[in-house]
């Protein structure tokens, strides 16, 4: 596989090639710093007010996509970048319990989702989390990311796609690169926001290859939370 590069990087599981130059790495290293730290302080200040945490998430965000040289936004469109948003909705954060996923079948390969590019990363599915909508639940898969750093990754795709939101769908969590509200592992639950779902890299510029969500979490009903585009 190339090298790659990823923006979140400010979108999970995405990647670019990079000019591989020590310099390149260097603010791709600082980037990875800048969104842990920020996942840190988000996840510290939602204990006590998630609307808090969720206004300093979307500015230092922004902040990012402005200025940073890792950022997926295209250079000559960082000085007049805004991030858009669907408003608040305290209603769609969750704490739901991450059950296990069925078994694979014998001599199974590994999962490749969707995506965006040329490179197909592999993937296993190690869960299912119901979502408690107010209209009924909602099931989704979660996948851990094979190779790379590791880690949690949720993907989804609703009814707001390709007029609100990007086509391809958003993230909810990639714990690889510290895209991570928090959960309680002694009790196998994990929190969930929609608030803080985020486009990925390639909504921003094709460069990026992105995975995308599989039909399995693909939600028939619209969430206006989180990342969306232009109004």
């Amino acid at each position: 596989m190339p090298e790659q590069h990823d923006p979140e990087a400010p979108a999970v599981g995405s990647w670019s090639q990079g000019d591989g130059s020590a310099m390149d790495l260097a603010w791709l290293a600082d980037w990875r710093r800048r969104v842990g730290a920020l996942y840190a302080e988000v996840r510290a200040m939602a204990a006590s007010d998630p609307a808090i945490a969720l206004a300093h998430w979307r500015a230092q965000r922004e902040l990012l996509y402005r200025e940073h040289p890792q950022s997926p936004v295209p250079p000559g469109s960082r000085a007049t970048f805004e991030a858009r948003h669907f408003g608040h909705d305290p209603s769609l954060r969750f704490e739901v319990a991450l059950e296990p996923a069925p078994p694979p079948a014998p001599g199974a390969f590994a999962l490749e989702l969707p995506n965006s590019g040329s490179d197909n990363p592999s993937f296993s599915r190690v869960g299912r989390i119901a979502i408690p909508f107010a209209g009924g639940a909602r099931s989704l898969s979660v996948f851990w990311m094979a190779g790379y750093a590791g880690g949690l990754f949720i993907p989804f795709r609703d009814a707001t796609n390709g007029v609100e939101t990007y086509g391809a769908g958003r993230y909810l969590v990639d714990s690889a690169k510290s895209a991570d509200l928090g959960g309680d592992p002694a009790t196998g639950t994990l929190i969930i926001d929609f608030n803080f779902a985020f486009q990925p890299s390639c909504a921003f510029d094709p460069r990026w290859a992105c995975p995308l969500a599989p039909p399995e979490n693909r939600l028939e009903i619209p969430i206006r939370a989180g990342e969306r585009l232009d109004d």
